[in-house]
């Protein structure tokens, strides 16, 4: 069975727990870079990505984590994920892996007030899939080898760059386990 970690430094980490586990697969929470070593991939999970960003350099979580995805281990990033994977951010400043050849917009979308829920359509995925954005960002540049796999008004709100998925909103709450399934594929 495979084990997929939950990067468990802030956000939305019990739902992406229990998105795996509808799928078979063992989920663990990730806080030490001992248990990063001992997953088969990784969720970055929505939430503040600044902190989850200052928490990650605070618990010597950064650097294990840039080192694992450069390494091959499969990572998918929700949101604050896909702030906190991005070579670079339009406005603000705040610590970043750098793994995935993205700028990425803070909030483009508006604030909590403006969140909204729509059917995509994803490039791999049969049916539309249900996408719940709150506060979400989109992606303003994408680099040469990353492809868009879903975007609204132009602006991408899913890329995969080789073993990097990224999504500007979140999966795991809308009942929904494709997403996380083309994660568990890259394994």
């Amino acid at each position: 069975m495979s084990r997929v970690g939950v990067l468990a430094l802030q956000g939305d980490v019990r739902e992406h727990l229990a998105m795996l586990g509808h799928l078979d697969v063992e989920g663990v929470e990730v806080r030490t870079p001992e248990t990063l070593a001992a997953v088969d991939a990784l969720v970055i999970p929505g939430g503040e990505s600044t902190t989850i960003g200052k928490l990650a350099v605070r618990f010597g979580m950064l650097e294990p984590l840039r080192r694992a995805i450069e390494g091959g281990v499969p990572v998918y990033g929700t949101c604050a994920g896909m702030i906190l994977l991005a070579g670079s951010v339009t406005e603000g400043d705040q610590p970043l892996l750098g793994v995935l050849d993205v700028v990425v917009r803070r909030n483009a979308f508006g604030r909590q007030n403006e969140s909204f829920e729509t059917d995509l359509e994803i490039t791999g995925l049969d049916d539309k899939f249900h996408a719940v954005f709150i506060r979400s960002p989109w992606i303003e540049k994408v680099g040469g080898d990353v492809e868009v796999l879903a975007s609204i008004d132009d602006h991408p709100v899913m890329v995969r760059q080789g073993r990097i998925l990224a999504t500007s909103f979140h999966p795991e709450l809308a009942g929904d386990g494709r997403i996380h399934q083309m994660l568990i594929d890259t394994i």
